[in-house]
């Protein structure tokens, strides 16, 4: 745990530091980013991981304890995170959609270069273009005309050229589609999470109870 948690926290300062322009998407979270998601839950494990650490080398049933319950209690929010996700799918992908054409506005803006860069990677990366429709876009411009990042081929102001020239799929709907493309990765990889987190919870009981037992026949 002590070590997954510096790694993580690693790859967080990393993006932080080589892709601080690439922010969250969502105006309602805008310290909603990869990076600072890596930093704090690296942060975390790495907590978690070095009450369990000392715990284990000094055999502490208080440190044992702690990380047990510190443990549990993330395994059993993530569970419910989980449960909630799916039971209100609808609703959630309703107001993402509402939440990212509200981004929209702030394209371009002062103070919200690492919004405009993620839409501009993302339309380029997925060839898409707004978040339903590349219409999302005349709302924002109040015109017809799009980011140059629609655009089939990049040049400068290609973005006041005809609907001809720009990509046609819907950017929410482009994303979707590729996390389902990777559900099985996102699986396993939840999966292997779930089942470290068991085995950290097996083994920290495990010690305690030694630990008690060790205690009990000394006395």
């Amino acid at each position: 745990f002590q070590l997954g948690g510096c790694g993580i926290l690693g790859v967080g300062i990393w993006l932080a530091v080589t892709q601080g322009n690439f922010a969250t998407l969502s105006p309602s979270f805008p310290s909603l980013s990869a990076a600072n998601l890596l930093i704090v839950t690296g942060s975390l494990v790495m907590i978690i991981g070095f009450v369990g650490c000392i715990g284990a080398i000094k055999e502490n049933k208080c440190l044992l304890l702690s990380f047990f319950i510190m443990l549990l209690s993330v395994f059993l929010l993530e569970l419910i995170l989980v449960v909630l996700f799916f039971a209100y799918s609808d609703k959630i992908e309703k107001y993402a959609q509402e939440d990212l054409k509200k981004g929209l506005h702030l394209y371009g803006t002062d103070g919200n270069i690492g919004l405009t860069n993620g839409w501009s990677i993302i339309q380029t990366d997925f060839r898409c273009c707004g978040v339903n429709n590349y219409t999302d876009w005349f709302e924002v411009y109040n015109a017809t005309r799009v980011p140059d990042s629609c655009c089939l081929e990049f040049s400068e102001n290609c973005g006041l050229h005809s609907p001809g020239t720009w990509w046609r799929k819907p950017c929410y709907e482009s994303v979707k589609v590729w996390l389902q493309e990777n559900l099985l990765a996102l699986g396993i990889f939840g999966l292997c999470t779930a089942m470290v987190q068991i085995l950290g919870l097996t083994f920290a009981m495990t010690m305690y109870c030694q630990v008690v037992k060790a205690d009990t026949y000394c006395a």
